[in-house]
């Protein structure tokens, strides 16, 4: 029974995210799927609330449609592990302590989210993230699907 037990929690638990270095991000790589790029950092409260958002969109899309994509901005990666601790994800995550992409991005604020078609297309920009606003969010997600 505990085998039994055990095994039915390896199926069910939830996957848990992967860390990369963000000279490894490749967003050609997802040419042909919506992705929700957001960009977030260990200190930002509206980060702590988009994470299990973000879980559930991986759950709601198909794999093969969408995919989530964050990329940390702490300059000290304890800051990063120590959020995670608390706050799982589920998607993958790229670290970038020297912001080199989020100025690439012109990032102005924590969360800064970008819907990208798939075309690779960027076709919205939030800034901030509003529980207020899921439905919105959610639907332009499927108007791109």
């Amino acid at each position: 029974m505990k085998k039994l037990l055990f095994l039915l929690l390896l199926v069910t638990a939830p996957a848990r995210a992967e860390i990369y270095d963000i000279g490894e991000l490749d967003l050609k790589a997802h040419h042909g799927k919506v992705v929700y790029l957001d960009f977030w950092a260990s200190w930002c409260k509206p980060c702590q609330e988009s994470f299990p958002w973000m879980n559930s969109l991986l759950a709601k899309y198909p794999a093969q449609d969408f995919t989530v994509i964050t990329i940390n901005l702490d300059a000290e990666t304890q800051a990063m592990h120590k959020f995670l601790d608390k706050v799982p994800a589920n998607f993958d995550i790229y670290h970038d302590p020297s912001g080199r992409l989020a100025e690439q991005f012109q990032i102005e604020g924590m969360p800064t989210s970008y819907l990208i078609a798939p075309s690779g297309e960027v076709v919205k920009r939030h800034i901030g993230f509003y529980n207020k606003h899921i439905e919105r969010y959610e639907r332009e997600i499927e108007e791109l699907l």
